[in-house]
């Protein structure tokens, strides 16, 4: 036999490769991408849609107090989206909604007046009187101000709230108002800034979406400054 004529068979290999495992790996991972982005794209709409119909909603029982939620004021003088909440809460206290008007907010560096103290005296001159106005002079933040609104509701006795801000803010403010404790419904307002344009409803809508999920993610507050004119 000619040597050259054998053939030579190698050692049979007992775990022979396997190309299309990684192919399987492969697929998989990008599943798991996919239905996560999916899944984080449901809930962010889910959460906006939430915001919108929520924002639809004005709910006037009849409540210990009417709570208005700071903005920005100059001296003393509420700015116009400040102003739109304060007119809001002034017919809800008209209509007997609450006895008790809270007004809520601290003041920024180099302030002269609180957020909280520019709306009584905004209220006291639209004709409440004083002793039906309580001024809570702290709060930085939405958190901070549910929070110093509920330790101060708490103290009087004082369980049930309307809360008094734009729209787009009633869901995440309702939310840490019930996690506080407080049996809070929601009364936005229907006029300022906020509501004056798409443009404004869809950045309000967008914002409150973003700063609902961090607040549930993390228990944190989240505000983002207005693009419309205050």
């Amino acid at each position: 036999m000619n040597p050259a004529s054998v053939r030579y068979d190698p050692p049979y290999d007992d775990e022979p490769e396997r190309p299309g495992v990684g192919r399987a790996i492969g697929r998989w991972i990008r599943r798991i991408i996919v239905g996560t982005v999916l899944i984080g794209m449901v809930v962010v709409l889910g959460t906006a849609v939430r915001v919108w119909q929520v924002a639809r909603i004005s709910d006037e029982t009849h409540a210990d107090a009417i709570v208005v939620l700071g903005a920005a004021q100059y001296s003393g003088t509420p700015s116009s989206v400040f102003e739109a909440r304060l007119e809001q809460a002034f017919k809800l206290y008209e209509r007997g909604v609450a006895p008790t008007v809270i007004t809520v907010g601290g003041k920024q560096e180099g302030d002269l007046f609180t957020e909280a103290a520019s709306g009584k005296a905004y209220l006291a001159e639209r004709g409440v009187p004083e002793n039906n106005i309580v001024a809570v002079e702290e709060g930085s933040d939405t958190l901070r101000s549910i929070e110093a609104v509920a330790d101060t509701m708490q103290e009087r006795g004082m369980s049930s709230v309307v809360l008094v801000s734009d729209p787009w803010h009633s869901l995440r403010t309702r939310t840490m108002a019930r996690d506080d404790g407080l049996d809070a419904t929601t009364a936005p307002t229907r006029q300022g800034p906020a509501v004056f344009t798409r443009e404004s409803q869809a950045h309000g809508i967008l914002r409150e979406t973003g700063a609902l999920l961090w607040y549930q993610l993390t228990h944190f507050s989240a505000d983002f400054k207005y693009t419309a004119g205050q």
